[in-house]
């Protein structure tokens, strides 16, 4: 196996932290009742540095990208999720990354391992066939990895893949798949279930077990999707790890389009929940990735919090029309135009802890889906330290 290293400076301000509304995280791994224990007071986010592996970078003779989820190891390294689904560079896959930084930069990352996913039946997933869709990734408390796929809409059956979440060994072998809520399954792509590559992108791990996943937009049945004069509503569903099934269901409302896309541009803009990392057992950061062709990424980094006062849709067929609930809490924690502290922001999908620095400080590590294209995007990783008081 051979290793690949890239790294720049992207445009560093250290001293330009920014100043975001004070919340509260919560250590990771540690105890919480979601209210209180293990918090830790952080006022703002300063960027350390970014960097960046070119798109058509081989490794191994096949194309890394795609890098859609990312998650800590307990060595220190990252697992990251390809969302190659075959039919595109190659086998759907995932990989073990270095990424290393000090409290400045500059940032590295290099590409230690790719390993391919496995079926039930111990075959990797198609290389040339789209037959799943992966999207996040995270480690599970055994040592595990679970995966999210937002699965493939295809009007025959030989072309319908249903989204899922499983668990796998860091060998990638399959290990079992949660019993998802059917809710979520691919119908018609017309008047109910899920709407194509609109599912599971976001997928976290809570200190106590628990594992939440989210679709990016709405469900048919939900309503309309993001639009510039709208916002739209996902759902965030706890699965209990010990039976595999859900056990309750959250609202999270989505803000309207930031930015619009120019006229004639190939799509239309969009905005999406494209993951979410736990910082307590009901706490969490969304990433919220709004994307305008020809024109670029907004990225919203949100507090939310399934409060006592949160209802349980679980039992709720829809979210639209007359249908009464509390979605989770919303705070902007940071907002991250187009370019950011000098640093053009890609295709943001991936977040979550990174290393402690010397001086005690917590870091975030982000990451884009480069969607293998040359011309425009790269594989993208940055890196905020987490400031206290």
């Amino acid at each position: 196996m051979g290793s690949v290293l890239h790294s720049f400076w992207g445009r560093l301000a250290a001293a330009s932290a920014f100043t975001a509304l004070a919340v509260t995280l919560v250590a990771c791994g540690g105890s919480d009742d979601g209210n209180h224990a293990g918090e830790s007071r952080v006022a703002s986010l300063k960027l350390i540095g970014t960097a960046s592996i070119p798109t058509g970078t081989l490794f191994e003779g096949v194309e890394f990208g795609g890098i859609s989820g990312l998650d800590q190891a307990t060595d220190g390294s990252f697992w990251a999720i390809s969302d190659d689904r075959g039919g595109e560079r190659g086998t759907p896959r995932f990989y073990n990354l270095s990424i290393d930084y000090a409290g400045t930069g500059p940032v590295t990352v290099k590409i230690n391992r790719q390993t391919y996913m496995q079926r039930e039946d111990g075959s990797s997933f198609p290389a040339a066939a789209r037959t799943v869709d992966p999207e996040a990734i995270r480690l599970a408390p055994n040592g595990n990895l679970y995966w999210s796929s937002e699965g493939n809409w295809g009007s025959t059956a030989a072309t319908l893949f249903q989204p899922f979440v499983r668990e796998m060994t860091t060998a990638g072998k399959f290990v079992r798949e949660f019993k998802t809520p059917a809710i979520y399954n691919y119908v018609d792509n017309t008047t109910t279930g899920g709407r194509s590559n609109k599912l599971f992108e976001a997928l976290t791990v809570a200190p106590d077990g628990t594992v939440f996943v989210a679709n990016e937009d709405a469900l048919i049945q939900d309503g309309p999707i993001t639009t510039l004069q709208a916002g739209s509503v996902v759902r965030v569903t706890a699965l209990d790890p010990a039976t595999g099934s859900a056990k309750a269901q959250y609202a999270y409302q989505l803000p309207k389009i930031p930015v619009d896309a120019p006229a004639g541009a190939p799509f239309g803009p969009d905005n999406g929940l494209s993951d979410i990392l736990a910082i307590g057992n009901k706490k969490f950061i969304a990433v919220e990735r709004a994307f305008a062709s020809g024109i670029g990424n907004t990225i919203r980094l949100v507090l939310t919090e399934i409060t006592d006062g949160t209802t349980n849709v679980t039992s709720m067929a829809s979210l639209t029309g007359a249908a009464t609930y509390t979605p989770m809490s919303r705070k902007l924690l940071l907002e991250m135009p187009i370019n950011y502290q000098g640093v053009k922001l890609d295709n943001i999908e991936a977040i979550t802890w990174g290393k402690t620095l010397p001086n005690g400080h917590r870091t975030i590590v982000l990451a884009a889906d480069n969607n293998f294209t040359v011309t425009t995007q790269a594989n993208q990783f940055i890196v905020f330290e987490v400031i206290p008081d």
